[in-house]
């Protein structure tokens, strides 16, 4: 089971991923378009990656937004449906 330190760490990650494509999941959750249980979800999934350093150098060599996550986002479907709207 996921610590305290691996949550924090992968909500980080879900975070800049989301920046990266151009969301603010804060912003999503205000307009309904994102549920609290949906983003715990995420932060959740996000836990069960086996690529979270490949992710932290994926993330960090971005200077502007990205046009999708890496191949092995495991929630690539959440940000897409939230980019649709």
């Amino acid at each position: 089971m996921p610590g305290r330190t691996d949550f924090k760490r992968h909500a980080t990650l879900v975070d800049h991923m989301a920046n990266t494509l151009g969301l603010d999941l804060e912003e999503q959750m205000l307009r309904g378009k994102l549920t609290f249980s949906q983003l715990d979800d995420a932060v959740l999934s996000c836990t069960g990656c086996t690529q979270p350093c490949a992710c932290e150098t994926w993330l960090a060599t971005r200077a502007k937004t990205a046009d999708a996550p890496p191949f092995y986002c495991r929630n690539t479907q959440l940000f897409d449906e939230l980019r649709k709207t």
